[in-house]
């Protein structure tokens, strides 16, 4: 992803705390080198290797084998500090420039995109900075009014909490959740973190304070348990980094339309993937990108193939694929 601190001063990095690195120490993946010796590979510890040609088959509901999701991200940054993505680098402080970009989507290109969601009847999941509701609560009104799904996504993404102490991310996590709650009567069921950054300890935290899936990791096309301390669990999500408008169009500089031709590509493949096994398909939208005219109309034609497949395919979000998830039998989803 590419992103920037809007001040020359970058904020120190707080090392993790002695008894994650010693958990972190712990979980060691044993090799075997070709003279013999054992090489310690660092683990995060969550999951184990699972190959997905391996795995019990199993179907999404109906029958279906490809679940579709659409992951909104409505995010807020901060005036002239933290960090940003960047239509331009380099910028005069503060950047009005970049700001004023990202703003964009907040004050126009979210209401395109409601316009072209309600036009091909998708459901959505909102993956959502609390700071919204504050900033701009007309855009969180017309989604509820939709019944769209809000998935937590930290206060602002001018901030990372992978770098926070334990109890500085507890808090981040329960600020956010407090105000989702707040406002949509209910706690979000699902977190993404704000720059896809989680500490070591983030997975635990979730699963304490009430989660039951995760996003941030695009290691499978299935979604996978992951083990938490205390004996819990949490459920990851496939989310995605290749069909997401940040790392393609701002990090690779791809066109609006090579961005909607590898949506269409991909859901093509992956249709025909999934007669061998039940699949996952996120797509990752920003509006101060795809919410951009230009970008737009090619968006539409790729939304537009994968709706005349609509029979064929789940169109649905991440929470319902957490909860069907939670319906099979256990072992048919991998840890």
């Amino acid at each position: 992803m590419v992103e920037k601190t809007s001040t020359p001063k970058e904020k120190q990095i707080v090392p993790i705390s002695a008894a994650v690195a010693d958990a972190s120490s712990n979980q060691k993946n044993q090799l075997r080198s070709r003279n013999g010796k054992s090489l310690e590979v660092p683990s995060h510890g969550r999951y184990g290797y699972s190959a997905i040609v391996n795995r019990p088959d199993f179907n999404w509901p109906d029958g279906k084998r490809l679940a579709v999701y659409i992951g909104l991200n409505l995010e807020h940054f901060s005036f002239g500090d933290g960090l940003g993505a960047e239509l331009c680098p380099g910028g005069p402080h503060p950047d009005v420039l970049n700001y004023a970009w990202r703003d964009y989507g907040n004050r126009v290109g979210v209401w395109r995109l409601i316009d072209l969601f309600d036009e091909l009847s998708l459901p959505v999941s909102v993956l959502a900075n609390s700071s919204i509701y504050h900033y701009c609560p007309e855009v969180m009104e017309a989604f509820r009014k939709r019944g769209a799904e809000v998935v937590g996504h930290g206060r602002t993404n001018s901030e990372r909490q992978g770098i926070l102490l334990e109890a500085e991310e507890q808090q981040l996590i329960a600020e956010c959740t407090a105000v989702i709650a707040d406002f949509e009567g209910r706690q979000p069921a699902g977190w993404l973190g704000p720059w896809i950054s989680q500490s070591h300890l983030t997975p635990d935290l979730l699963a304490e304070a009430g989660y039951g899936y995760l996003l941030d990791w695009c290691m499978d096309d299935q979604p996978i348990w992951f083990s938490a301390r205390n004996g819990g669990r949490i459920l990851s999500v496939p989310y995605p980094q290749e069909l997401n408008d940040i790392p393609s169009i701002v990090g690779r500089k791809d066109s609006g339309e090579q961005f909607a031709q590898m949506i269409v590509d991909n859901f093509e493949e992956m249709l025909e993937q999934s007669t061998k096994q039940s699949l996952v398909m996120g797509i990752a939208l920003h509006p101060y990108i795809v919410g951009q005219p230009h970008r737009l109309r090619p968006l539409r034609r790729a939304l537009q193939t994968i709706v005349a497949k609509r029979r064929d395919i789940w169109i649905t979000t991440p929470g319902r694929i957490a909860d069907y998830c939670r319906t099979l039998p256990e072992g048919i989803i991998q840890s």
